[in-house]
Parts: structure tokens; C-alpha cells; sequence
């Protein structure tokens, strides 16, 4: 039992001793390196970003002009219908009414 507690004991001090046992500086080199590198990719997505948004942005331009343009063919579109279908009802009533100037007369002989 003794040499139990002696070699717990004797581990105590060893682990004691190497927790106290400071870690390797970091040279500063290396350490700027590493900065350096952590800006450069924050950088490189922030810029990544901002192009993606501009390209949406772009897109959604681009998609609500050609709708703007779709609407004002149409509403053209619809005017010149509107307009050829009035032209063909007053082509029509005229034609009605020559024909109906032109019978009353052979009707009243």
C-alpha cells in the first residue's frame, strides 16, 4: 500500500510540475502571417458579398425593366386592337347604312 500511495504521490509532483511548464511563444512572424492571412480571406469575402449583391441587384433591374417593357407592349398592344376593332365597327356601319340609303329609296318606287 505504500508504494501505491508513494507512486500516487510522486505522479502529483510530475504532473504538477509540467502544468507549471509554460507552452512555446508563438513567434510574432508567424503570428502576423497568420493575421495578415485572416484579413486577406475577411477582405476576399466581403467583396465576394458585395459582387453577388450587385449582380442580384442587377438582376432584378434587368427583371422589372423587361416587365415594364412587357406592360407598355401590351397596353400598345391593346390600344391598337382597341383602335382597329373601332375602325372596323364604323367601316361597318357605314357599309349598313349606305345599304340601308340605298334600299329605302328602291323600296319607296
Amino acid at each position: 500500500m505504500k508504494k501505491v500511495i508513494a507512486t500516487l504521490i510522486a505522479g502529483l509532483f510530475a504532473t504538477a510540475a509540467f502544468a507549471q511548464t509554460p507552452a512555446a511563444p508563438v513567434p510574432a512572424k508567424v503570428e502576423a502571417a497568420h493575421t495578415k492571412a485572416v484579413v486577406k480571406a475577411d477582405a476576399k469575402e466581403a467583396q465576394a458579398v458585395v459582387k453577388a449583391d450587385a449582380k442580384e441587384a442587377k438582376a432584378v433591374v434587368a427583371a422589372k425593366t423587361e416587365v415594364a417593357s412587357a406592360k407598355t407592349e401590351a397596353t400598345a398592344t391593346k390600344a391598337k386592337a382597341h383602335h382597329k376593332a373601332k375602325k372596323a365597327k364604323a367601316k361597318a356601319d357605314e357599309k349598313l347604312a349606305s345599304a340601308t340609303a340605298e334600299a329605302a329609296p328602291a323600296a319607296a318606287k
